[in-house]
């Protein structure tokens, strides 16, 4: 009975810390690009995937702060080019993995979006690629190394959505352009979402920092202003497999405060933050009780640092 009761009033203290404004974030150390764009078909389709990928891109370089060693852009081309680092085929994909599995550290985020045409269904879900395709249980295999990391994996092609229950895991935001595999028309989410990783605009909280169900939301919301204002019927359908994890999620670098206290305070929450994304990377393997008793101390610290900033006039 007491041990239901010491519990019941952590989990209070936990929901206390989230009303004061701790979501449970989980602001990682570095994050970790992929981009692949697969067969276009068509010259326009070409200029549209390399146009997002760009935008994706110069997002992740100038507002996250990747470094060049954790972004890798693979294009249909078979050389190498300005926006490019490889071809797309089967195998660059596997050993950009197995590439970027080398740099990453535990709380760390893993950035990767598939852009281009999609085929298959179900386990065998593919996007075109240069050579043989990719089906959604091999990305799923290649992603299995990124367990002690957060992961978002967009796929922004045509007939996406039945990655989503292949992919779907702790962890984990799957995001497609298409609720099933039988959405295939010409999809207009591409260009939005990767237009949004770099928007102050899909900033909805304003708080400097994009999370992943921002942009999503975003995008989603240009989707349907597209097709509302051209009296067509809508043929996409995005789907988030996480939102709360989405929400919590979140890509930029907050910029730092003149007020020398004001930004001690910044760089005291941010490394709680890394505490608590390091903290869920262990909860599988600690006990319950441990879990819960640290998590609490951890989000009532964040949440004493965040009031501390809000009273120092520093916003959230």
């Amino acid at each position: 009975m007491m041990h239901r009761i010491m519990r019941y009033a952590r989990t209070l203290a936990i929901h206390s810390a989230l009303a004061l404004g701790i979501a449970l974030p989980l602001h990682a150390q570095r994050t970790h690009v992929l981009l692949v764009i697969g067969l276009s078909g068509e010259p326009q389709f070409k200029r549209a995937f390399e146009a997002s990928a760009q935008s994706a891109r110069n997002a992740a370089k100038s507002r996250w702060g990747v470094s060049d060693s954790s972004l890798i852009v693979l294009t249909e081309d078979s050389v190498r080019t300005a926006l490019s680092s490889g071809r797309s085929t089967r195998e660059n994909i596997a050993q950009a993995f197995l590439t970027l599995s080398s740099r990453v550290q535990p709380g760390d985020v893993l950035f990767v979006m598939l852009m281009g045409h999609g085929s298959g269904e179900g386990a065998q879900s593919k996007v075109n690629l240069p050579g043989p395709d990719a089906t959604a249980t091999e990305y799923a295999s290649w992603l299995a190394g990124f367990g002690k990391q957060q992961v978002v994996f967009v796929n922004a092609a045509t007939g996406s959505g039945d990655f989503v229950p292949v992919l779907k895991a702790p962890n984990r935001v799957v995001v497609t352009a298409t609720k099933t595999s039988n959405e295939r028309n010409e999809s207009v989410f591409l260009q939005y979402f990767a237009g949004a990783l770099g928007m102050d605009a899909a900033d909805a909280d304003k708080d400097g920092r994009l999370s992943v169900f921002e942009v999503f939301r975003f995008a989603r919301t240009e989707v349907g202003k597209v097709y509302t204002s051209s009296n067509r019927m809508q043929t996409e359908h995005a789907l988030v497999s996480d939102s709360l994890l989405a929400a919590r999620v979140a890509f930029g670098k907050t910029a730092a405060s003149a007020n020398p206290r004001i930004a001690a305070l910044v760089a005291e929450r941010q490394a709680l933050e890394s505490e608590v994304a390091s903290l869920r990377t262990k909860k599988a393997s600690m006990n319950v009780e441990a879990y819960e008793v640290e998590l609490e101390r951890l989000l009532l610290a964040l949440a004493e640092k965040t009031q501390a900033i809000r009273a120092a006039g520093g916003g959230t």
